[in-house]
């Protein structure tokens, strides 16, 4: 029996470290309402690299205890209204990165080997309060080459939605390779999906670029328009126009609360939205 996105937002535990892809690399915007629905507390994102629409909403809703990322953005829409109020206030701890940063880290797991070098890094601001990085000199260099070692960050787990699944449990995400690394420096991959499909897209040379291995996946579930209202590829577009109303209501409290009971709380209105 295919598992629901409630019930797999269930399996999260508080305090899990959950990485999400950005707005343009099919983050799985259901499971992110999926964990406010059910209360979920004290997780820490990682945006890879940068957070978006699916953040802004997890943090809003008290969700979020730390985020580590590159930036929280709703792009066209303007700054992220939640998280710029949370940060503010000092509710939520945010650990500052880059994007290559956050990909080499994320490299490091995949690999399984605890840190990896990385340059550009060395004459910003960014090393003053990132204590976990480390400045060595290149052992090959005989002296002069400073280069920053990262650690690798394994997340607890990561949360993608594809444009569909297997029955052998591969997602297929096309071109977005950066989930591949993702999934495979992951503990846990969650994917929700538009739509099942029969056989194994592996064993077919057109569609198995685009897959993430079922070796990778713990559990995927069916959610029509499910990163919506970010792109799914060429699925369905970008939603300007409900974008851009969340960062108005949401600017406040009572709006984005309003917001919350309109298009999280009340499911079939939202799939009404959709």
């Amino acid at each position: 029996m295919t598992p629901t996105v409630d019930s797999l937002a269930a399996s999260v535990p508080d305090g899990a470290l959950v990485a999400l892809p950005p707005d343009n690399s099919l983050p799985s915007v259901a499971m992110a309402r999926a964990l406010i629905r059910r209360g979920a507390r004290n997780l820490r994102l990682l945006g890879v690299p940068v957070s978006g629409f699916a953040t802004d909403l997890l943090v809003g809703a008290g969700c979020v205890a730390e985020i580590e990322t590159s930036a929280v953005s709703l792009g066209e829409a303007g700054f992220a209204p939640r998280f710029t109020q949370a940060l503010k206030a000092g509710a939520i701890t945010v650990r500052d990165a880059t994007c290559p940063a956050i990909h080499t880290m994320l490299q490091a797991a995949e690999k399984g080997v605890p840190f990896m070098p990385l340059r550009g890094l060395i004459g910003s601001d960014i090393l003053a309060h990132r204590p976990d990085w480390m400045v060595i000199d290149n052992p090959f260099a005989g002296g002069g080459d400073p280069i920053v070692l990262l650690p690798a960050r394994q997340p607890d787990v990561a949360l993608i939605h594809g444009v569909m699944a297997d029955e052998a449990g591969n997602v297929w995400t096309g071109r977005r390779r950066e989930l591949a690394t993702l999934s495979h420096a992951s503990k846990r991959v969650i994917a929700t999906v538009e739509r099942m499909v029969p056989g194994d897209m592996l064993e077919d040379e057109r569609l198995a670029p685009g897959c993430i291995s079922g070796t990778y996946i713990e559990a995927v579930a069916v959610a029509e328009r499910g990163a919506w209202p970010v792109a799914l590829l060429d699925e369905y577009g970008f939603d300007a126009a409900h974008v851009a109303e969340y960062a108005r209501m949401a600017k406040t409290e009572a709006g984005f609360r309003e917001y919350l009971d309109r298009y999280v709380f009340n499911v079939s209105q939202a799939k009404a939205a959709e």
